[in-house]
């Protein structure tokens, strides 16, 4: 089958609570309710969707999964796929060892088969942080993507192992092995250009005008489908973020405006993916 001209795949980190009260550490009712908002983005954005036929990836915390069943009902029913993110948003680098990072991997897992009845394809390192194990773990329990490496932006590529950081020589890179990474990029995510953190040493002003994102999501897009033959153009959210009004009437308008071009189609990361795999051994 031809590959499209451009393909675009909606993604939404449906972090909600897990992420304050686990990496945050966050006792706060009000940091935690600035997770819970993300039950409300969930609505909005499936009605975004849903007015427009259009499936979508959500990569879900297990912690999430077991507190919001009735999201995760809501977004299997719509036909929208659910990927890995970790139990409570842990950053696998954090962790203090490889089998740390597995139970962090099987307590996902186990939310996910028990609460959502399925095994996620997809994967999506929480904070884009992946370990030196990341890739051995993923192959382990038989995911067949995964979307949080940025060395490319519109095409994907097969994930690596055996790679040495060295200091006072050449980078060695390790073998490609049978996971497709999914690229993503911190300029197509909502998170820096508009969440406002603040800690005791640092500010993390976001609180960007919905045009300057605009302006910068579509720069991105014009420029894959101009001179990226085939390209994906994977768009990372959260749904506490996203999903305030100004910002969710700025999403219809960027879907509107990229399913103008021609030859551009709607998909889930883990379709995108299948689809990039089959090429490869046409």
């Amino acid at each position: 089958m031809a590959l499209p001209k451009a393909t675009v795949c909606l993604t939404f980190d449906f972090d909600a609570i897990s992420v304050w009260i686990g990496p945050r550490g966050a006792t706060s009712p009000s940091a935690t309710s600035r997770g819970e908002y993300a039950v409300l983005g969930v609505e909005r954005i499936l009605k975004v969707l849903s007015e427009r036929g259009i499936v979508a990836t959500f990569f879900i915390p297990g912690h999430t999964v077991e507190t919001y069943p009735r999201s995760i009902e809501a977004i299997l029913a719509a036909g929208h796929e659910i990927g890995h993110h970790g139990y409570l948003h842990e950053n696998p680098c954090a962790l203090p060892s490889k089998d740390e990072e597995r139970r962090v991997i099987e307590r996902g897992l186990k939310a996910l088969n028990e609460i959502a009845h399925l095994k996620p394809v997809g994967y999506r390192s929480p904070s884009w942080d992946n370990s030196p194990y990341t890739t051995d773990l993923l192959l382990e329990y038989g995911f067949r993507y995964e979307s949080s490496l940025m060395a490319d932006d519109f095409t994907p590529h097969w994930c690596r192992v055996g790679d040495v950081p060295n200091t006072d020589s050449a980078y060695v890179f390790g073998q490609p092995v049978d996971l497709v990474e999914m690229p993503v990029s911190w300029v197509l995510d909502d998170f820096p250009h508009f969440e406002f953190l603040r800690y005791p040493n640092v500010v993390f002003p976001g609180l960007s005008a919905p045009s300057k994102v605009e302006e910068i999501w579509k720069g991105e897009f014009t420029f894959m489908y101009r001179d990226v033959p085939n390209g994906i153009y994977t768009l990372t959210m959260h749904p506490e973020i996203i999903g305030k009004g100004h910002r969710i009437m700025m999403l219809e308008r960027l879907i509107d405006w990229m399913a103008d071009h021609e030859g551009v189609v709607f998909t889930r990361l883990e379709d995108a993916a299948e689809q990039w795999r089959d090429e490869q051994s046409a």
